[in-house]
């Protein structure tokens, strides 16, 4: 019984001894071929090598369009509305009758001021036949004349505000929807419709302040619109003499040919705005750049490694920077795989041509 019991107790130790021993083996193969995965092989990256160059510098803004000339159309005098003389959504003249505002009360009152213009008038010839013979004296003769200048005052006054009850177009353009009826009570207050001339419109926009010494009138500008791929052109003739404190921004109008129609008021506009060409200038495509936290870099290969560099921008397109400090001429400017580096990781680089970007 004792040797049986000390057979199987080293048969169980034998066992137990196999069991360590592959356990063993097995960790430090694995541990070795841990050590050999450990070695990444270097990324494979696209280059350029960065040369000056001249840079055609243009910003995109946002501005609107408004018409030319844009007027509400109101009544200078208060009445009933005799007569509606337009038709909404058409084009009408300058002085076109828009609409009439009953003036019956008016012309009451400009006949009992003629009437007593008239009598004035001839008090004052007689009072001046009388000042001739000295049958009166100097003050008579002026009571006469002031009495009969303030009742002529009086009439063409009355005559101005006849003339108003007649509402005319200020300008040639589209006359718009009509707010009133025949028989509505119209004041100064009340809007009677929009007149809009819109052969050419303005295209409004504002820029930032850096950019305000760089533009001058005259400009070209390009512009695109809402769902229409077609580029239009304008003309800034018009340039806010100082800068918005609140936006620090410089407000600017530029003229456009709408003879067309494909224009219309209100419409939002994107506006590619050229500015003054930067000679010598760095440029790398904008897929090099990698945004971070305070600012913006690149990697530029250093020794068969990436090398971070942190830039200054000054401007950009949809498919160039232009760098103002960090890099320069000659540098090899990573432009794949960017956002995958590290600096110091091993590198495997393949230099395109500068017309490959």
């Amino acid at each position: 019984m004792k040797i049986k019991t000390i057979s199987i107790t080293l048969i169980s130790l034998t066992l137990l001894g196999l069991i360590g021993y592959r356990i063993t083996k097995n960790s430090a193969e694995a541990g070795k071929n841990d050590k050999k995965g450990d070695k990444k092989p270097p990324l494979s990256v696209s280059a350029i090598v960065v040369s000056s160059e001249d840079f055609s510098n243009a910003i995109s803004l946002s501005g609107s369009i408004e018409a030319n000339e844009n007027v509400e159309i109101r009544s200078e005098v208060s009445g009933m509305v005799e007569k509606i003389m337009f038709a909404e959504g058409t084009q009408v003249s300058k002085g076109q009758v828009l609409v009439k505002v009953n003036d019956i009360e008016l012309r009451a009152q400009l006949s009992q001021a003629l009437t007593k213009q008239k009598l004035a008038s001839e008090n004052e010839r007689r009072a001046k036949l009388l000042l001739q013979k000295e049958a009166i004296s100097q003050e008579e003769y002026d009571i006469a004349s002031a009495e009969y200048r303030s009742l002529k005052a009086q009439t063409q006054l009355i005559q101005a505000q006849i003339a108003k009850t007649t509402i005319r177009a200020p300008f040639s353009g589209k006359i718009g929807l009509r707010n009133i009826s025949p028989g509505t009570y119209v004041t100064p207050t009340t809007i009677i419709t929009k007149l809009v001339s819109s052969s050419q419109v303005k295209i409004s926009f504002s820029i930032p302040e850096k950019y305000a010494a760089e533009i001058d009138n005259n400009t070209t500008i390009q512009f695109t619109i809402p769902n229409n791929t077609q580029k239009f052109s304008a003309k800034i003739y018009a340039i806010e003499p100082e800068i918005e404190t609140a936006t620090r921004t410089l407000k600017i109008r530029a003229i456009a040919d709408n003879s067309n129609g494909k224009l219309i008021p209100g419409t939002f506009a994107t506006i590619e705005l050229p500015l003054k060409n930067i000679k010598d200038a760095i440029v790398i495509p904008t897929e090099a750049v990698v945004p971070i936290q305070d600012g913006k870099v690149v990697y530029i290969a250093n020794k068969g490694k990436a090398k971070e560099v942190k830039i200054q921008t000054l401007a950009r397109t949809s498919k160039d920077v232009v760098v103002t400090d960090g890099i320069k001429s000659g540098d090899t400017i990573l432009t794949s795989g960017v956002m995958s580096l590290k600096d110091e990781s091993e590198i495997k680089v393949m230099v395109k041509e500068i017309s490959e970007k």
